[in-house]
Parts: structure tokens; sequence; C-alpha cells
């Protein structure tokens, strides 16, 4: 008998039972799902970075190199997004036969089944630079390595799924795709309608026992061209054939898009971006046993199937196609912001453009930064949930803030649709990743923070395991154990935030030997304010944090940035610490303490315990919680960076696809303009340094040379291609376009008819 355990921890113990709230069999499933890596030691509130540091960084094989540079640049310069998107609304049947040639489709897949077995940093860099020349094609290359039955069979499968299915899906014989969205169910998968009823039906001439399906998916992915589906729906078997009862729960079984009751062909169009997206039904569809993923033994297994593969591929499909529009926004706007000329200088130089010039390379450095710290850790064999959740939310947040200042700085330029627009297509799919997935709103209110606390926290899950315990006095055991080591850890966190935040971070640890010292310092400081202020609200709110989703939200934000921030520093590190990097390393990082500033002030002001609240702000900020956003003048030499040729602007927007293999493409006549323009600089200033405007005349003045003149007509013609946009007869456009001129002639006979009156 324990005094402690006994006259302490049972009062404690019978209260929090009380209070905690009830998780369903679905939450628990996701909770599990993946492992805990780095965003362990964040909410541990102590992380080692040295720790961070030595992870191995993301690396290209030889043979993965080579894909790279052969067949990837060769898909790149087979694609025409204009047309995809105007005339043909699906890639070319060329394009398709290459995909299945080349083993896209199977990048995942074991090479022992005919795949190409590529690591998860090929994957991520193969749908990078594909979606950095079309959006279409890289939803289409990315979606069969990602969440599907691929992975899932991999898995899960049996051998004889495998053996099957597996060479089928890597030299392309079969298309896949995987139905999880029902009509009704939206984001929260649990509510799903569609059913299967454990019942015996005729299966090639035999009587078996099996499945009656009943369906209706929507927004699925290459549905419409699939020759094969993973399936998730709800088993039931109300006779109890099984012997398992009546709820089976959420299920996967794997069917060809041809079997008698599937209906698929139908399209959705996503926002005018023609990716194969489209409806998945089934009416009485009856399947034996034997095709459930994974054989009987995963009935009611399939949610933890789905938040297993969702873990990895959330860390690399919609990083990846964000990370390649950060780039490419990056580069081709610096670019653009040199050539474009207002007011008689390049618009470049008003810091009206160069202030989300900056936000812009940015957000680029820092998505690829993580994008290539997740990779990393995936191929180290981590499947961190919580991470996957962060990279998928704010790699698509930032992307979309790239996208739209792009799309500000080109103006008129990015409006007008058309050949010469080589923005437009990625701004149309904005809302596509940001929606898919996981819809963001509800990864950031509900997931980051709400799945973390439980499944990251160094105590919380294993006394949450300890109240759900069936056995009351097994489960006061355990809680006694977890809650004390708890609180003890609460009290270290406590003191370490005091001491780091009243030094300002000088008593913080950094790494050693690493650059940024300083900064290193601040992330820890805040890792400790953000464990204690995360264990307070906890203790605080208890199970009615689930509903006070902003406060969770901004939690969840504050783990981000310090994932992020620490992702950009260790960048820094495995680059060699560039010197040129420095000013931008610098801006990111005070944009990154602003984003913490208001995430913390946002939860210290709006939490209901506010003596909690004070003794947080005592302990991490005695002086207020900083925020400042960067100088005007490191703003300004961060949005220079990419508007000057150099190794750092290839360095900083590497393996992007810039119209090489084609005769004629937008930013292949950008990049041409650009370095023309740059390469006139010294033209043009010894023009300004007597005043004079017009070429001819600093010719004929004998400022400038007859083959310095014919530089500069080459600069005015390139710029003019550059800037142009596209116009189209209005019969082009509009079948009914017709009208105008009936009315038009109307309107000058009447005027012909009064004249003459």
């Amino acid at each position: 008998m324990s005094f402690r355990k006994d006259r302490i921890t049972r009062p404690i113990f019978k209260w929090a039972k009380g209070v905690m709230p009830a998780i369903s069999k679905t939450e628990s499933e996701a909770i599990g799902a993946g492992t805990v890596w780095w965003d362990g030691a964040l909410f541990s509130g102590n992380p080692d970075w040295n720790e961070l540091i030595a992870t191995p960084p993301a690396r290209l094989s030889p043979e993965e190199q080579a894909f790279m540079d052969g067949p990837v640049n060769e898909l790149c310069g087979m694609i025409d997004e204009w047309t995809i998107s105007s005339r043909d609304h699906d890639l070319p049947e060329a394009v398709w036969r290459f995909l299945r040639e080349k083993k896209f489709f199977g990048m995942i897949i074991p090479k022992e089944y005919g795949g190409l077995g590529f690591s998860n940093t090929a994957h991520s860099e193969i749908v990078r630079k594909v979606s950095s020349v079309s959006v279409v094609a890289g939803v289409t290359v990315m979606v069969p390595n990602s969440l599907g039955p691929g992975e899932l069979l991999m898995h899960f499968g049996t051998k004889e799924q495998r053996d099957f299915w597996l060479p089928r899906l890597a030299d392309g014989r079969d298309i896949p795709c995987f139905g999880l969205t029902s009509a009704d169910a939206g984001s929260d998968a649990a509510a799903m309608t569609d059913t299967g009823v454990v019942e015996y039906g005729e299966h090639e001439g035999e009587r078996v026992l099996g499945i009656r399906l009943n369906f209706h998916k929507r927004y699925i992915t290459l549905g419409p061209v699939a020759t094969v589906m993973g399936l998730a729906f709800k088993m039931r078997d109300p006779d109890n054939h099984l012997g398992k009862g009546e709820e089976l729960g959420i299920t996967v079984a794997l069917l060809p898009t041809s079997h008698p009751g599937v209906s698929h062909g139908e399209r959705h169009i996503p926002l005018n971006t023609y990716f194969q997206n489209g409806p998945l039904s089934g009416e009485d569809v009856f399947v034996p046993l034997d095709w459930i993923l994974g054989g009987p033994k995963q009935i009611g297994q399939g949610w933890t199937m789905l938040m297993t593969a969702l873990a990895a591929g959330r860390s690399i499909s919609l990083p990846s196609q964000s990370a390649a529009a950060a780039a490419y926004c990056a580069r081709v706007t610096g670019a653009y912001a040199r050539v474009r000329t207002q007011f008689g200088v390049p618009i470049g130089m008003f810091e009206g453009i160069q202030q989300p010039l900056a936000e812009i390379v940015a957000n680029a450095y820092l998505i690829d930064a993580a994008r290539r710290l997740t990779v990393a850790a995936l191929d180290q064999g981590h499947k961190p949930s919580v991470l996957s959740a962060i990279m998928k939310a704010h790699a698509t947040y930032r992307m979309r803030e790239c996208v739209e200042r792009a799309m500000d700085i080109h103006g008129g330029k990015a409006i007008i649709e058309g050949e010469k627009n080589y923005l437009a297509p990625m701004y149309q799919s904005v809302p596509i990743g940001i929606t898919v997935e996981g819809a963001n709103i509800l990864t950031r209110n509900l997931m980051i923070f709400g799945q973390g606390s439980i499944r990251s926290h160094p105590y919380m899950l294993k006394e949450m395991m300890a109240l759900s315990d069936e056995d009351r006095e097994r489960g006061l055991a355990e809680f006694d154990k977890h809650f004390w080591s708890h609180v003890g850890h609460s009290l270290k966190t406590a003191w370490r935030t005091f001491a780091r935040g009243w030094t300002g971070g000088l008593a913080a640890p950094a790494p050693k030997d690493a650059a940024f010292t300083g900064h290193w310092r601040q992330l820890s400081r805040y890792a400790a304010a953000f464990a204690l202020l995360s264990d307070l609200s906890l203790l605080t709110l208890g199970g009615a944090l689930k509903r006070k989703e902003m406060l969770s939200a901004r939690l969840g934000d504050i783990l981000s940035e310090l994932y992020l921030l620490g992702a950009v520093l260790k960048r820094f590190e495995v680059e060699g610490r560039p010197e040129a990097d420095k000013p931008l390393i610098e801006y990111i990082m005070e944009k990154g303490y602003c984003r913490l500033g208001i995430a913390f002030n946002g939860v210290l002001d709006n939490l209901p315990a506010r003596w909690a609240a004070v003794l947080v702000r005592f302990l991490a900020f005695p002086l207020g919680v900083p925020y400042e956003e960067p100088s005007d003048e490191l703003t300004s030499e961060v949005a220079a960076i990419m508007m000057r040729p150099s190794s750092q602007r290839d360095r900083l927007t590497p393996d992007l696809y810039l119209g090489e293999r084609h005769a004629e493409h937008p930013v292949k006549d950008l990049e041409t303009a650009f370095e023309l323009v740059c390469d006139a600089a010294p033209i043009e200033k010894k023009m300004r340094e007597k005043k004079i405007k017009d070429p001819v005349a600093a010719r004929d003045a004998g400022v400038i040379t007859d083959g310095e003149y014919e530089r500069l007509m080459q600069v005015k013609a390139a710029v003019a291609k550059v800037v142009a946009v596209d116009a189209y007869d209005a019969h082009t456009i509009s079948p009914i376009a017709g009208q105008h001129a009936t009315q038009r002639k109307a309107g000058e006979e009447q005027i012909s008819r009064e004249a003459a009156e």
C-alpha cells in the first residue's frame, strides 16, 4: 500500500476520469498512427538541437539522380499546361504512355515487384520537379505513390495480393485510386455512409461468404481512369457470420473498377485544373472476403491503415508541390521585378514590391528546408504523423501566400489567361492543396496540437491510457507512476522557462559549434515556454480544450513554427553555412519570432485560467512577448537576392523546369530577358550618368557604341515579349460572339436611317 497513491493520487485519478473527454475509436486510431520524432522533443520543452543537426540530410542516390536528369526532364519537356487546361482537359496519350513505360506510378514499389524502389527523398524531388511545369502532371504522378493501394499493399497486403497487384501497379497495367471521402461525410471520415454487409453471394459461379457493398464516393483523384480502387467502408455483420459481432468497423477492400455494380468515369472539374478526379459509386457490389486488403484478419483495421499511410503521404505529396510553387514564384517574380519597368525604373526597386518579394523568397527557403528535413526523417524510418500534419497545413498555407504575392507583383501580366501566363494555372489550383488530404482548417484547429498534445507529449498518452484502463486498480497504479513523473517534468519545465525567459535566452542551450547560436538559444527559450503553456492549458481546460479550437490552433502554430524554424537553421548547416544566405536566415528567423509572438499572445490573452496566463507571462516573458518585423533594410536585401543572376539564386531555386526543352516557353523567355537586362545594366548606367534616356540619342552622342545599341535593342525586344499578354479572336473565345456584331450592325443601320431623315 502506498500513501501517495491512495491518499493523493486516487482523488486526482477520480477527478481526471471525470473530466477526461471520451475518445472515440476513430480518434484513438488516429492518435496511435505513425510515430513520434522531433515533435516529441519539442513537446518536452528541452529539445537537443545536436540531435536535429545530426539527422542525415536528404540525398538522392546516383540511380535516382539519373532518373531526375533523364525521364523526369524528358517528361517536363512533353507537357504544355496551356493546351491541357484550355483544350485537351487531360494529359496527352503520349504522356500517359510515358508515365507507364518509365514506371512513374511505381516509384515507391520495391524492385522485387518491378517498381523503381525509390526513397522518400526521390519521390519528393520528382513530384517537386514535375509540379513546377504542371500541376496536372504533378498530381497524376504523386497520387499513386501517396495514399493509395500501392503503399497500403506493401504495409498490410497479403502475399497473394502483393504478388498479383504490385507488379501491375508498378508497370502501369493498372491505374489505382482510393475511395475514402463519402458524399455526406467530408472530412469526418468516421461518419461515412458507405457500407459493406457480410452475407452469402455468388462469385465466379460459386456461392461464397463475402461482402455486399453500397457506396458513393466523391473527389477521388484518378477515379475516372482507374482500373483498381481501394475502397474504405463501414463493415457490418448483422447475422454474425464471422462471430465478431455486428459492427466490425472501417475496412478497406481492393476491387477492379470493372467489377459488376461499380460505376466510375464521370469527372469533377477542380477549379479548371484538369487532373483526373471524379465520383465512384457502387450498388449491391458483391466481393469475396479475401478481397479485403490484408485479408479477413484486417477487418475493422481500415482507419489504422489509412492514418499510418497518411502520416507518410502528407509529408511528401502536397509539401513537395508547395515547395515547387514557392521556389517557382520566387524565381519568376524576382526576374519579372527586374525586367518590368514603371516610371523609368525596374519595379523591383520600389519598396512596395520588395516587401512581398522578400516574403516569397523567405517562404520558399523555409518550405523547402522543412520538406527536406521531413523526407530525411521518413528515409530514416520515422512516420511522424504530427509533423506530417504540420507540413501539409503550413506548406500549403505559405505556398498560397507566395502565389498571391507573385500575382500581386505581376499585376495585369498574371490575370490574362493564355500561353504567355505562367502563373495562372498555379493560382487556380491553390485552394485544392489547402482543401485535400485533410482540410487545413481541420488540420490546424484540431489535429496539430490536439493530436500532438496526446501523441507527442512525454506523459499525456500514458496517463490517458491509464485512465481508460478497465482494471481500475491497475490503471491507478500506472496513473500514479506517470502523473508524478509528469509533475516533475512540469516543474523542471517551469524552471527552464524562468531561467531562459529572464536571461532573454542567454541561459538556453544551443548546439555545439553551430552557426547562429543566438537563434538556436531563442528556439530553446520558446520551446520551454511552449511546453509550460501546453501543460497549463491541458491542466486548466482538460477535455474542454477540444472545443477551444482557436486556442488549440494557436498552440499548434507555436509547435509548427518551432519545427519550421529549426528546419531552416538545419538547412543552413547542411549547405555549408553560405555567407550570402545569412541575411535571408536573419529575415526568416525574425519573421518567425513575430509569428511566435502573435501566437503566444493569442493564447495568453484568451486562456480562461487567468492565473496560468499571468504565470507564463511572468516566467517566460517578463518584458512582454517580443515580436518585431524585420527592418526595411534587411527586407530590401532579401528581395534583391532574386533580382540578380547568381549562383545563390540558382541554389535557392534548384530543380525547377524553366522551359529548357520547349522551343517556345514563357519562363524560358523570362529567363532570357532577365539575363539580357542584367548584362545590359552597365550600358544603361552610362546613359543615366549622361542623363540620356533614348538609346538612339546616346549612340549618336557617342555615349554608347553601335554594338551596345544593338544589345539594348535585343533587351527591348526580349522584355516586350515577356510583358506581352495573349489576345484571341472573339469567336475563338465565345461561340456566341456574333451577337455583338449583329447588334452593332443594327445600331449602324439605325444611325443611317436617322441621318437620312
